[in-house]
């Protein structure tokens, strides 16, 4: 059983949530060494550094979800005329 004064003392920590950075932008997820080697590598080859290779994947990412996001909402089906617009479209008809 984990006691209050444990954890004061720093013998056990507590999972922690991230929280936003101070620009309101949410915490970049953690990546191994491997990956970040690997990001490292495409940032290069595209010409830019890392940091902004990541900043630049992460904005795609969310485009690309609010455009499927987008695509997933059905449209609006449109309400067929009533009584007295049909009767006014008949009206104006040529006989």
């Amino acid at each position: 059983m984990i006691r209050p004064e444990q954890v004061k003392a720093g013998q056990i920590k507590t999972g922690q949530t991230k929280a936003a950075k101070p620009d309101g932008k949410p915490p970049a997820p953690e990546m191994s060494e491997g990956q970040r080697a690997y990001e490292a590598r495409r940032a290069a080859k595209a010409g830019m550094s890392v940091d902004r290779w990541l900043e630049q994947k992460r904005r795609a990412e969310a485009a690309e979800a609010a455009e499927r996001k987008r695509a997933a909402t059905p449209a609006v089906a449109v309400k067929p005329p009533g009584l007295l617009k049909r009767l006014l479209d008949r009206a104006h008809k040529p006989l």
